[in-house]
């Protein structure tokens, strides 16, 4: 099984609970689109305010979906020049 996400990286400075607030919000978006079971079966993020981190599981339809709005939102709010976001694609076992 291919396990791909997508890392959010922010820097100092960042309102990490405003970015919580924004992955919860881009989550429910995701949900009208999709619906509830499909989000409760096929979403897996996380977000790390120590670390400054977060992180989206982009294997799933609505997983990308998350990640779209997430960042679409987070680049309106925040501004581009406060984060980056990397594909990590691995490998994993079925």
């Amino acid at each position: 099984m291919r396990a791909e996400h997508y890392n959010y990286t922010f820097h100092s400075g960042t309102d990490m609970s405003q970015v919580e607030d924004t992955l919860v919000l881009a989550t429910m978006a995701a949900e009208g689109l999709h619906g509830r079971c499909s989000i409760q079966l096929d979403a897996s993020f996380k977000c790390d305010a120590t670390a400054l981190t977060a992180e989206v599981d982009v294997s799933t339809d609505v997983g990308r979906t998350i990640a779209r709005i997430f960042t679409a939102i987070l680049s309106s709010t925040i501004g581009e020049t406060m984060f980056r976001v990397e594909r990590d694609v691995g490998v994993g076992c079925a």
